[in-house]
């Protein structure tokens, strides 16, 4: 199984999926879905791998594009209509999702010290000096799901003189802080979450990309309280959705199997807890212990681009993300 670091992919599932089917599992962990998507394209035809785990929807149209999937047999059903927007089809299967969005330190952000944006604008201002962190979209899949949002968000704005590498100019000009990865985002500089306990915490930023839900995991976790909230702002928020696929060349039972292990009620349902994302099965939702569903919001309007727009135009987008970034 080539995959990034998944969390839901316990020691003990592993395990309980050899028992049950006789199948021994290696697992060769990578960046992230990028990095997954990388391995599979650079070994078209040479596939080391049976089984691809983490491509989101700003990755799986590519990998569909050039033909390094295979069809899966995997009996599976129940799985969520929202989940299925994306992609429907035979080469690739949903096994969590979640909103990516901002996320705001309340007790910073609280209408005295900082006033909560109502629009993304809201950021370039002075106010706002180097205050917000942003995964590159680059080097991120959460990075690559927030540049997408804007990409809508300002395509739909009231503003027709502006577009939305004129917003990452503005970002850029304004020291937002750009990292590699959300974890250097969110764990080393938002001052909103967890991160103030992890190593090299900084601290320097108020507002920062993550999940919709993030706040209620951190709520989960920490007896029913947060400080961090997720801003709803129309159009500003992306549904990821991740996908297990079987890999073309690759031995398609156990692929096949494991698909269905990875969607089936004893597994999915853990997806909140495990892997701290949403479960793909119909009628489920995160826990309410812990206050993980109170804190988690569900945004009203995400954006609207669909998996071929992205793959059609994601090229494009990194570069004039990129000469914004650069010009700025």
């Amino acid at each position: 199984i080539v995959t990034y670091d998944v969390y839901g992919l316990t020691d003990e599932m592993l395990t309980e999926f050899t028992n049950q089917t006789g199948y021994e599992i290696s697992l060769m962990k990578l960046d992230d879905a990028g990095s997954v998507l990388d391995h599979l394209l650079q070994h078209k035809g040479v596939q080391t791998a049976d089984l691809a785990i983490g491509l989101d929807n700003t990755y799986l149209q590519t990998a569909l594009d050039n033909d390094v999937l295979w069809t899966h047999f995997a009996n599976v059903s129940n799985i969520s209509e929202n989940t299925l927007k994306p992609y429907d089809g035979p080469y690739a299967v949903p096994f969590d999702h979640g909103y990516m969005c901002l996320n705001y330190d309340t007790e910073i952000v609280d209408g005295v010290n900082y006033t909560v944006p109502t629009n993304l604008w809201n950021l370039t201002e002075d106010a706002w000096n180097g205050k917000v962190a942003l995964p590159s979209p680059e080097t991120s899949s959460p990075g690559r799901a927030f540049m997408t949002a804007t990409v809508d968000y300002f395509a739909n704005d009231a503003d027709n003189q502006t577009d939305w590498t004129d917003w990452w100019s503005a970002m850029s000009d304004n020291d937002a802080i750009i990292t590699t990865g959300w974890s250097e985002a969110y764990e080393t500089h938002y001052t909103g979450g967890y991160g103030e306990y992890t190593e090299g915490y900084v601290g320097d930023a108020h507002i920062v990309v993550s999940y919709c839900h993030s706040p209620g995991v951190e709520s989960w976790y920490n007896g029913n309280w947060t400080k961090s909230a997720a801003l709803d702002l129309p159009r500003a928020a992306f549904h990821q959705v991740e996908y297990a696929a079987a890999v073309q060349g690759g031995n398609l039972d156990a692929a096949s199997a494991f698909i269905e292990y990875l969607l089936s009620e004893e597994v999915n349902l853990q997806m909140p807890t495990e892997n701290f994302m949403y479960s793909v099965l119909e009628g489920t939702d995160l826990p309410e212990d812990g206050g993980y569903r109170y804190h988690s919001t569900v945004p009203s309007q995400p954006a609207n681009v669909s998996s071929i727009e992205i793959s059609n135009n994601m090229e494009t987008w990194l570069s004039d993300w990129n000469k914004a970034m650069v010009d700025a």
